[in-house]
């Protein structure tokens, strides 16, 4: 009986992982379900950033700014990078402003990445994963997108898209007072 129950423990678990790294496409949502809407003030995360200063997210207030969690050895947060960058140039001159949290991460491998991606904006490090958690980050890679008064508004469980992100950060963008 106790074997039965460790497989019925060990298929849910992998039946779960995948439905969550399951990829979208590029306008609508995944499997997973797709964003969902909050309204939760983002958590107070600051601290040493991957470019060798520090980082305050409360220094961002005034702009929507576009939090995404990855790191070197996650698969799926690989596949998103390059839209990622895209959105990110693409929003830059409407003053949205994006920022990385590298979770559990080796250091010298993240800044690799960052080259290889050309990463145009900056990462907290998230060593230990106390910013994650703050977050409540329930696997990688996650998106969030705040309001410009520091406001969650929106996240992405698992990788996002260029359609997709694009049409959030709109929606947060038309909603924002003038």
């Amino acid at each position: 009986m106790r074997k039965l129950l460790v497989a019925v423990v060990v298929v849910a678990a992998v039946g779960g992982t995948y439905a969550l790294l399951v990829s979208r496409s590029d306008d609508g949502p995944a499997a997973a379900g797709g964003p969902v809407a909050m309204n939760t003030p983002l958590p107070a995360l600051k601290g040493e950033s991957l470019s060798g200063g520090s980082l305050d997210l409360a220094e961002l207030r005034g702009h929507v700014t576009v939090l995404n969690v990855w790191a070197t050895w996650c698969g799926p947060c690989r596949a998103e990078q390059p839209a990622l960058v895209r959105v990110s140039r693409r929003y830059a001159d409407r003053g949205v402003r994006f920022v990385g949290v590298n979770y559990q991460d080796n250091l010298a491998a993240a800044q690799t990445w960052v080259d290889e991606f050309h990463v145009p904006y900056d990462s907290l490090v998230d060593q230990d994963g106390r910013l994650a958690g703050e977050l409540g980050v329930p696997y990688l890679p996650d998106t969030y997108v705040v309001d410009a008064a520091g406001v969650i508004r929106w996240a992405i469980y698992g990788a996002t898209t260029e359609g997709e992100l694009s049409r959030l950060i709109d929606e947060v963008l038309a909603s924002q007072p003038a």
